[in-house]
């Protein structure tokens, strides 16, 4: 929402103070400021009811959604079924990732969440015979601001499946997706950059893939996870941590001085 010339401080979304940064969602009331300290004339009034998708890209990562089976001593046949992205199970700790962060806790986890998925193949072909992953608590890393297009492919380890991915903190468009492998030369081509569906979960089809773009305007740790419930118990989820911006309205709230201690 603009008005040419004139520079609007919001104050007040659904009745309660925010930060002057938001997007007007249907049924939503919001209150700004307004000083009218030009000279007389007309000035256009403007609302858009979408967000940009972002054109220019900083960052470009793939993510292969995966089961797979790891060793497991009280288990039957000593084995048991997991599930990752970029083969990473993901390993929920005992003190928040958000708290670790932003009280720079040491240990809880690591930000070298692979980029890309650690080996490339022919995903909807025959499988690797080495069906385990790795585990932990890794995080990948997103400049505030930044612009990030991710490829989501899903892989045939042990069966392919569909997975309804969900992100924590951020719409996104969903600029395309097809049939087998994601070929990163010819498939941005065909990419929708005018008029693509924002989401905030998507499915990445059974043998195939979703590529979708976000900013990252949003400071914090947001999990990314699989929204079949089974799937998430197994691990396959992952979380972005977002760092800080410039100053305080870029920049991660602390928590109320009454937030419960676990």
């Amino acid at each position: 929402f603009k008005i040419a010339n004139h520079e609007l401080t919001v104050v007040e979304v659904d009745a309660v103070y925010t930060k002057p940064f938001i997007v007007i969602a249907p049924g939503q009331t919001t209150n700004v400021l307004l000083t009218a300290k030009h000279e007389t004339g007309k000035y256009l009034v403007a609302a858009s009811p979408f967000m940009d998708v972002p054109i220019a890209i900083d960052n470009k990562t793939a993510f292969t959604a995966s089961l797979g089976i790891n060793p497991c001593a009280t288990c039957v046949n000593n084995s048991r079924v997991v599930a990752d992205i970029n083969n990473v199970t993901f390993v929920m700790p005992k003190i928040s990732v958000l708290q670790a962060h932003f009280f720079n806790i040491k240990g809880v986890f690591t930000d070298d969440f692979p980029g890309n998925p650690p080996m490339v193949y022919n995903f909807k072909g025959t499988q690797p015979s080495n069906l385990k992953t790795m585990k932990g608590t890794r995080v990948y890393r997103l400049a505030y601001n930044s612009t990030i297009q991710l490829v989501l492919q899903d892989t045939g380890m042990i069966t392919p499946e569909n997975h309804p991915i969900h992100l924590h903190g951020f719409n996104f468009f969903v600029v395309g997706r097809g049939q087998g492998n994601f070929n990163p030369t010819k498939d941005p081509k065909k990419f929708n950059l005018v008029d693509p569906m924002e989401r905030n979960t998507v499915g990445v089809p059974a043998g195939g893939w979703t590529a979708i773009r976000f900013r990252v305007d949003n400071p914090g740790v947001w999990f990314m996870h699989c929204h079949l419930e089974i799937h998430t118990t197994w691990g396959l989820k992952m979380a972005f941590v977002v760092d800080n911006g410039k100053g305080p309205n870029e920049s991660l709230l602390p928590p109320p001085n009454d937030l419960p201690k676990c």
